[in-house]
C-alpha cells in the first residue's frame, strides 16, 4: 500500500509518521522564524543569525569559544564564526586571547553589542504577546517539552551514528 502524505516513502508506522511531520513542521517554523525575527531587528542592522550571536554571549554571562557558542546556540562553528566575524567588523563583539587554546578566541560582547543586544530584546518584548496570540500557555508548553526531548535525543550519542 502507497503512503499518501510521503508517496516517495515506503509505509510508514503512526510513530515514524508523526515524528516525520513533527520534523518537517520545525523545519517550517524554523525557516518563519528566521524571516520574522530578520524583519524584527532589521532597523537595529542586525539579522536573526548576529542577535542570535549576540544573545548566545549575553546569556551566557561570561566569554566563550566560537565552538561554545555554536554549540549553545544549535548551529556550526563555521556559521557561528562567520556570524562572529561580522560581528567583529561591526564592533559589537571583541575578542580576547585564550589561555586555555591559544587559536581559539574568547568572545565578548562590546558596550555597543550589549546596547543593540537590549535593543533587540525590547523589541522582541514588544511584539512577543502579538506572536503568542491564538495560543495557549499549555501549548507552548508541551511544544517547549516535546522539542526538549527530540533535542536531548538527537544530541545523544547512539549505536546508530556510524550509519551514513
Amino acid at each position: 500500500m502507497m503512503n499518501d502524505t510521503y508517496p516517495s516513502l515506503p509505509e510508514l508506522s503512526a510513530d515514524t509518521e508523526a515524528i516525520t511531520d513533527l520534523t518537517l513542521t520545525v523545519f517550517r517554523v524554523h525557516g518563519a522564524l528566521l524571516q520574522w525575527g530578520d524583519k524584527l531587528v532589521e532597523p537595529l542592522g542586525l539579522t536573526s543569525a548576529r542577535w542570535q550571536m549576540l544573545g548566545a554571549i549575553a546569556l551566557a554571562g561570561k566569554t566563550l569559544t566560537a565552538p561554545q557558542i555554536a554549540e549553545v546556540m544549535g548551529v556550526t562553528r563555521q556559521g557561528a564564526q562567520k556570524q562572529l566575524n561580522l560581528l567583529l567588523e561591526l564592533g559589537l563583539v571583541e575578542s580576547y586571547a585564550n589561555p586555555s587554546h591559544r587559536r581559539s578566541p574568547l568572545y565578548a560582547l562590546t558596550p555597543r553589542g550589549e546596547q543593540l543586544y537590549k535593543k533587540a530584546g525590547a523589541l522582541w518584548v514588544s511584539k512577543a504577546a502579538e506572536f503568542a496570540a491564538g495560543m495557549t500557555l499549555a501549548q507552548f508548553q508541551t511544544a517547549t517539552t516535546t522539542l526538549g526531548a527530540m533535542l536531548n535525543h538527537l544530541t545523544q550519542p547512539s549505536p546508530s551514528e556510524d550509519l551514513p
